[in-house]
């Protein structure tokens, strides 16, 4: 049984350092790409997914995200301060999961940016959720392809889309496209501060409760400025 999330949890709370001098005085997500910032990418998508409410967490100019956002209507905003603590992808997810709910929620980087192919990635993630055998399914971009991305990749995949976390010295074909589908019920029991949501993703991957999708389309790594410059001519060509 697929479950469609009608809420989501959007991080928009990183400092950006890599992307100087373009985040010495705006944020990361209000980073312009194709005419418009990351994250309105990201939002208008979950609209397009028909999920009504999205939680934002902010930290570093905060005000700058909590401007853009305002007066929202699709998908609605509510904002998750974290401007006083450095809480970490999994502890700006648990100081937000009051805000969004018991069922399973879609979560997203603020700076991951995809162009679909033939069908909507979101939708096709909600497709292949399957709680009964899942807490965590992770969309995966291939190594091979995607735009701005020179790394070694995060994980090894099977065709019934089981991930192995790379080890040292690995190379393997896929990449974390920073978009997924979590059940709250892995933040049971996790610790209060800072902590890295990885840590919940390799629990999952032990108790045979972590899934991966692969991505459909192209995505893009925008890491640097010179990453900015390539995803705009990535959307130019794909709009051609």
């Amino acid at each position: 049984m697929s479950v469609h999330p009608s809420k989501a949890m959007v991080l928009a709370a990183g400092l950006g350092t890599r992307m100087r001098p373009l985040t010495d005085r705006m944020p990361k997500p209000m980073v312009p790409v194709a005419g418009k910032p990351l994250l309105d990418h990201v939002l208008d998508k979950l609209a397009d997914a028909g999920v009504g409410e999205a939680v934002v967490n902010v930290h570093y100019l905060p005000d700058q995200i909590i401007d853009h956002v305002t007066g929202r209507a699709s998908p609605r905003i509510t904002i998750s301060d974290e401007r006083d603590a450095v809480l970490g992808t999994g502890g700006g997810v648990v100081k937000a999961l009051p805000l969004l709910g018991d069922a399973p929620f879609f979560h997203l980087n603020a700076d991951t940016l995809w162009i679909d192919g033939a069908q909507p990635n979101l939708a096709r993630l909600a497709a292949a959720f399957d709680p009964a055998r899942m807490d965590i399914l992770l969309l995966m971009a291939p190594t091979a392809g995607s735009i701005g991305y020179g790394g070694s990749g995060d994980y090894a995949m099977q065709p019934d889309g089981t991930l192995r976390r790379r080890k040292e010295h690995e190379v393997v074909p896929f990449v974390y496209a920073g978009v997924a589908i979590l059940s709250p019920a892995i933040f049971a029991g996790s610790p209060q501060g800072e902590f890295a949501l990885t840590k919940l993703f390799d629990r999952a991957g032990e108790q045979g409760r972590l899934r991966g999708l692969r991505l459909d389309g192209l995505w893009m790594h925008v890491g640097t400025p010179d990453a900015v410059a390539a995803a705009d001519k990535a959307f130019l060509a794909s709009a051609a």
